[in-house]
Order: structure tokens, then sequence, then C-alpha cells
């Protein structure tokens, strides 16, 4: 049963701490908000060894080993019922070059905080991005963000006819709710792990500061790639206000109302994608990136004036008030 699953990286309240202080000090270098940009600390140790039992989530009768839910070659699927037949390439990839798609984005294309949301998406959109990773067009700000990495070294291997299938059947999804949005002075102390941020047993809780912190609402599950396990974000008291005064009229120039290209309810228009509901890690690495030029191209263009002036605390503002939306 899931109760049984206990991440050995978590085996006893001195190492966790051990953890966190490796990634504090990993993530000194880093010219990037590092709760945005999540960078695991150095791997230490020998890998666990594999146990074989089954692993069972809430509301689904399938059965999966921890290392199965860890292939990233066939795609644990907990909920077939919950989403229509994945293509090939979205369930199993294509050996060694390309990954499944659904290993990182999920079967029901709702991502994790280190990656994106694809539900939903317009399908010339999602072309039109994996067109960017292979072009250079769309890197990260921190060059050490594996996933980002992962998306230019490996899946740029997609074929055209690969491409084209994953995007159709990503789009095809209905966008869920999928962050629950908590304005908040304090939040759990966290370190890096799977690419995310992650409680740190016993070690109580901290100011919230200039920061998000987005986390599984269950690691547990989250780890085991239930797709029917959501997220929570922390993000500072006022920040819903501020992000709609932003969002909304542009605050007096400091930026573009976001409804002019992304649509009635933010929810897209024509190839423009909806940022309602979106990780809020996720945008403001976007946002962050697009300010840096890590992220250009043609399809950027109009958002640089969008972004020119925007401060760390506005991105802020505005990724809480975006996924405090509905998709």
């Amino acid at each position: 049963m899931i109760s049984r699953l206990r991440f050995r990286i978590y085996r006893c309240t001195f190492f966790l701490c051990a953890v966190s202080f490796v990634f504090a000090t990993f993530a000194q270098d880093q010219k990037t908000p590092g709760w945005a940009y999540v960078l695991n600390p150095p791997s230490e140790g020998a890998a666990p060894t594999p146990d074989g039992s089954p692993r069972q989530v809430p509301h689904s009768s399938a059965a999966f080993t921890y290392e199965q839910t860890q292939d990233s070659f066939q795609v644990a699927d907990w909920h077939p019922d919950g989403h229509p037949s994945m293509p090939s390439i979205v369930a199993f990839g294509r050996k060694p070059e390309v990954y499944a798609c659904a290993f990182c984005h999920l079967p029901n294309g709702q991502g994790k905080p280190e990656n994106a949301s694809l539900a939903g998406l317009p399908a010339g959109y999602i072309v039109q991005q994996m067109a960017d990773f292979k072009s250079g067009a769309r890197k990260s700000s921190e060059p050490k963000h594996v996933p980002v990495a992962t998306m230019i070294a490996k899946e740029n291997w997609a074929t055209v006819e690969e491409i084209t299938a994953a995007a159709a059947y990503f789009s095809s999804l209905k966008p869920q709710a999928w962050i629950r949005v908590v304005e908040t002075n304090e939040v759990p102390k966290t370190h890096a792990a799977h690419f995310m941020l992650v409680a740190t047993s016993g070690a109580g809780r901290e100011p919230i500061g200039h920061r998000i912190i987005e986390m599984a609402e269950d690691m547990e599950r989250t780890e085991l790639r239930d797709d029917a396990s959501s997220f929570v974000a922390y993000v500072p008291l006022g920040s819903l206000a501020r992000g709609k005064a932003l969002v909304s009229n542009g605050e007096n120039g400091r930026t573009i109302r976001c409804d002019v290209c992304h649509g009635t309810e933010l929810r897209g228009f024509a190839n423009v994608p909806s940022i309602a509901g979106r990780s809020p890690s996720y945008i403001v690495r976007q946002l962050f990136d697009m300010q840096t030029a890590a992220r250009h191209g043609e399809a950027v263009v109009q958002m640089q004036p969008v972004v020119a002036n925007l401060t760390l605390d506005d991105m802020i503002a505005i990724a809480a008030y975006l996924a405090s939306l509905h998709p």
C-alpha cells in the first residue's frame, strides 16, 4: 500500500539536514531564483537497492513497483480510463533517444513544477516550442536546470510525426485545477529532491520571504508519478491582489494587460497559450527567461515589452494570481 512507501532519502532527520545543507551550498552559485529553478544537490552514495514490491495509489486498481514508475520508456499509467489512448511516443518514447512524453508531463498532461502543463495547449503552440528547443530559441536562464537541458538533449531527437502525434494528444486533454494557492508568512523548511522542493521532516518552518514554495500535496504519490496527486503553492501575503492588478490592468504602464494576447479569462487564443491555473514556479521561470533573453525568437518578441520592467516580486505576484485561477 502507499503507506509502505518511504523514500530512502528521508531515513533520518540528520541525513535530511545534511541534504538541505548540501543543497544550500550547491545553490549559492545560481544566478536565478533557486526556488523556481530547483537544482538537485550532487548525488551521494549508491542507488537504493530495488525491492520489487508492488505499490498502489488511491482510486486505482493498478500496481507498479517503484522501479517501474521510474522507467522513462514505459509510463506507469495509474488511471488509464482518465484520458484517451496515448500515442506510442507519449507512452513509451523511442529508445534510446527520446523519453516518453508522459513520463515527465504525466498521462493527463498536467505536469509538475519543474516542467510544463501541456493539457489543452494549442497543438501548433506545442509544435512551435519543440522547434524553439531545437533551434536554441528556447533555453533556460539556469544552464544546470535539468528538465530544460533534457528537452534540448533528448526530446529534440523526436521526428516531425512523433511531435505532431504528441501535440495532438496533449491538446485534446482538458486542463484541470492542479494547484492550491495559499497566502502565508511562513512555510515548511524545504530541500531539493526530484527537481522540486520537498518539506524537510522535523525541520520546522521559516519566513517565506520573496519566494514561492511549490510542493506536492502528497510527495509519495507524486514520486510514484500518480497523475491524480496535485500541488500546493505557498505565496507571500498580498500576492493575489498585487498580481491581479498587474495582470488585469498593467498597473499604470508597468506591464501590459495579459488578456490582450492570452484571451478571455486568460485561457488562450488561437496559438497563444492559456496561462490560467499554471504552475507559478513555471510562470516565473518563463517570465525570467524572456527577460534575460534565454527564451527568444519570433513568438516571444511580443512578450519583451511585457516583461522588460518587471521585478522578481512582480513576477511572483503575477504567477501567484495566475495559479489561483481556474484553468
